[in-house]
């Protein structure tokens, strides 16, 4: 395995407050930077912006939601970057910012500029770090969220496998409050409908949840890419789902033989 996506949503990177989990950003930094010293290449899609930067900045009046989201991520982008240049520069490894839009990559010149902008990063030891930039988007124009734009640059950037991290452990059978709900561990994309077991929800700071998930993971597996969706705040999960995945708690898309 040479090349891996891995998507961190603002569940995983945020406290119940609204503020930056610094601890497990810093445990999942640790964890690329290690990949990225055996020689892999790591490309890491990251949430987050909006909600750290909510923490920053009170307001004595309302604003509309697409304005409060322009604002919240330009403060909350600067922030977030900057912690993580921070963290990947203790190991002696360079990250790099690329903001993107779902406009601007429906467009060929765009998607190819963007294409090559990273390949130079990685050839070139560089962590490519993705968010949407959402200073520029409003709400029709917007991914679903980072799930849908993981998926895509796992397909431009043509990596070995996606890592979608959340905050529970996998799809489950049945609700994932009943101990009696197990997580459903492997899908085969072309014959398993996964509708029937996830419940339609969103994080309290993402614009996402399961059933994105779940539909972007068989998107993806189905032009032959694994996807695996693990739980973010498991004690170095992205370094056990590389090293020993038959023994990782997670639920795993199959990818079609193409």
């Amino acid at each position: 395995m040479k090349r891996i996506a891995v998507k961190v949503g603002s569940n995983v990177l945020t406290r119940p407050d609204g503020t930056l989990d610094v601890t497990r950003m810093s445990a999942i930094v640790d964890q690329l930077a290690a990949l990225h010293k055996r020689g892999m290449e790591v490309i890491l899609v990251s949430s987050g912006a909006v909600a750290s930067g909510r923490s920053e900045i009170k307001m004595n009046h309302t604003l509309d939601e697409v304005s409060s989201r322009q604002l919240y991520s330009a403060i909350g982008q600067a922030k977030l970057m900057g912690k993580y240049y921070t963290m990947f520069r203790e190991h002696s490894i360079i990250c790099g910012q690329v903001l993107t839009t779902k406009e601007g990559l429906d467009k060929a010149d765009h998607y190819s500029n963007q294409q090559n902008c990273m390949e130079v990063m990685l050839k070139e030891g560089v962590v490519p770090i993705i968010n949407e930039n959402d200073t520029l988007s409003i709400t029709e124009l917007m991914f679903t969220d980072n799930d849908e734009l993981s998926g895509i640059m796992a397909e431009m950037m043509g990596v070995d496998l996606l890592i979608l991290l959340s905050n529970i452990d996998g799809i489950y059978n049945g609700n994932p409050q009943d101990p009696q709900s197990t997580v459903i561990r492997r899908v085969h994309p072309a014959s398993e409908d996964m509708s029937q077991y996830i419940q339609a929800g969103k994080s309290a700071f993402g614009r996402g949840g399961m059933v994105t998930k779940s539909r972007i993971a068989s998107s993806v597996a189905g032009k032959g890419i694994p996807v695996v969706i693990a739980n973010g705040r498991k004690e170095d999960i992205i370094l056990k789902l590389i090293d020993n995945p038959e023994d990782t708690i997670c639920t795993r898309f199959e990818p079609l033989n193409i």
